[in-house]
């Protein structure tokens, strides 16, 4: 039976643009498949704009790749129609343990609190993340969505400029021209098209590699995630260990600099590793093998003109804390409504800057501590390891040590502060849901307030009063009113009132909070849409 990253999922197939006598134009062309390219494209489409997909390959990922999915994205993917597929699928796990030599020294619980729709983490295989969207991609085209996945299409020359993008693409057939309103680039960590328009990708690579191993394999591991330092398996250095779904197991083993990458890639030099690790006696059957070095790098700018970089193409980290795809996911959230509104007009083509401002906030955020949780792993000096055994060694007996152990603090999703779209706030509400921040889920009458979220501009009227719906300037605002008596459970009020005692909340159509105050007042929920969609 053939693996799903056998088989091709977008066949290439001739388009009427390779007859055209003329450059066909396109409102927005996504340059890559992946996970970042395709949510970009839906979440386009399904507001309504049309979208082309171009990509070299016409198939999904070969191996697990990124695996470690946060509650945010998973939010995120619900808005954009298709997260059930993922959680239905994934592995859902709350707990990680640390272990130092063949001691247990530092366990944590990423469970939230009660009243959340979706889990902290799930573990998926990239495949089946690319084939979900993918799916959701045909779903769209059923409906009548303009949206188009094109394989075996290579963009090879790009030409920005000030009235659209030009791109030249290989195919099968021969070259072909396209025209492009507004180009959004997916197309990864080596982006050929930043390459083609000499953009920077400034950062720090970490003198270290690491063996990724995706291993079939009936075992009786718990569902959670293992770290190890120093492991007699692995002397000097460190492993990590997730369990996916139909009994993949996902193993990283780190190698050290100066080695030879092919020959520890070969089945006869990985496999007594693996031993090593897991016991002679344990039947498994190798699917994937790669091994990678850590870099922590971003573009200066993720906007130039109509060019716009999301996901591993503007950034990059290493992957100890599952901020990849997370951010990947996190940068098309951010990007998709603000380049609506400009295309229909009804914002500014400035708007578009603060995706820059926002994504490269979160981009840095990222690359921090992913950097000290490298550090952290892969110490260079003696002092460095002397410190960092310490802290192990203390972790086991005493508290205070425990926050200082970093096998990769795990992904939460970015608040957005000090942003320029951010309004007013009222500090008698929590931290937790002021401006710049994303909506906190809870449980409302029927179902989940996150599922009531997002595509558009809204006010949470809690406790209190607003008019229905408004407009600003052609912008609609929809008003969602909730009486925290009849909610099923306190958390509505604990997320979002506090102490307040009632609240209205302006939210965008990422789900971020815009800005909130104690009762509504329209000057004020007027001015501050307006920042929120670069006006001010």
């Amino acid at each position: 039976m053939k693996k799903i990253f056998e088989v091709p999922l977008y066949p290439y197939v001739k388009s009427e643009d390779q007859n055209a006598a003329t450059p066909a134009r396109h409102p927005v062309i996504v340059v890559g498949a992946g996970p970042i390219g395709l949510a970009a494209a839906i979440d386009l489409a399904q507001q309504g704009v049309p979208v082309v997909v171009l990509d070299e390959n016409d198939r999904v990922s070969w191996g697990s790749r990124a695996v470690c999915y946060a509650k945010r994205p998973l939010e995120i993917l619900d808005r954009l129609g298709c997260g059930d597929p993922f959680v239905d699928k994934g592995v859902v796990w709350n707990t990680g343990k640390v272990f130092f030599d063949e001691r247990q020294v530092y366990r944590f619980d990423l469970l939230a609190e009660d009243g959340h729709k979706r889990p902290a983490f799930i573990n998926l295989q990239q495949y089946y993340f690319e084939e979900y969207l993918v799916n959701r991609v045909r779903e769209l085209q059923a409906e009548g969505k303009q949206i188009e996945l094109r394989g075996q299409n290579k963009v090879v020359s790009v030409d920005p400029g000030s009235g659209g993008v030009s791109l030249l693409v290989e195919t099968p057939d021969g070259p072909y021209q396209l025209r492009a309103d507004w180009l959004i680039t997916c197309d990864g960590a080596a982006s050929p098209i930043r390459n083609m328009m000499g953009l920077d990708f400034v950062g720090r690579v970490f003198e270290d590699n690491f063996l990724i191993t995706d291993v079939i394999m009936d075992a009786d591991f718990p569902t959670e995630r293992w770290f190890w330092f120093d492991p007699p398996f692995n002397r000097g250095q460190s492993a990590l260990l997730h369990k996916q779904p139909d009994s993949v197991w996902r193993i990283d083993l780190q190698l050290g600099w100066n080695i030879d990458k092919e020959e520890e890639k070969k089945t006869e030099n990985v496999i007594p590793r693996l031993k090593a690790m897991l016991g002679d006696d344990v039947k498994f059957e190798i699917e994937w093998v790669s091994i990678y070095t850590f870099q922590c790098c971003r573009m200066e700018k993720f906007r130039h003109g109509r060019v716009l970089f999301a996901g591993d193409a503007a950034h990059q980290v290493s992957p100890f804390g599952a901020r990849g795809a997370n951010s990947g996911l996190q940068d098309t959230d951010n990007l998709c409504w603000k380049l609506k509104l400009v295309i229909d007009g009804k914002a500014p083509d400035s708007l578009l800057d603060s995706y820059d401002v926002e994504r490269v906030h979160g981009a840095d955020e990222n690359i921090l501590n992913s950097s000290r949780a490298t550090d952290f792993i892969t110490p260079k000096s003696e002092i460095s390891r002397v410190f960092r055994d310490a802290v192990l060694d203390l972790s086991e007996k005493v508290e205070f040590a425990r926050p200082l152990v970093n096998s990769g603090r795990l992904s939460v999703p970015c608040v957005y502060d000090g942003s320029p779209l951010n309004g007013a706030d009222d500090t008698a509400m929590p931290s937790r849901t002021r401006p710049g921040a994303p909506a906190v889920d809870a449980p409302i009458e029927g179902g989940w307030l996150i599922d009531k979220l997002g595509g558009r501009f809204q006010l949470l009227a809690i406790d209190a009063q607003a008019p229905g719906e408004l407009d600003v300037g052609g912008v609609p605002i929809e008003t969602l009113t909730f009486d925290t008596r009849k909610t099923p459970s306190n958390a509505v009020r604990e997320r979002y009132l506090g102490e307040a005692p009632s609240a209205i909340y302006l939210m965008r159509p990422d789900q971020h909070v815009a800005a909130r105050w104690l009762t509504f007042d329209r000057d004020a929920v007027v001015s501050a849409l307006q920042a929120a969609i670069g006006r001010a």
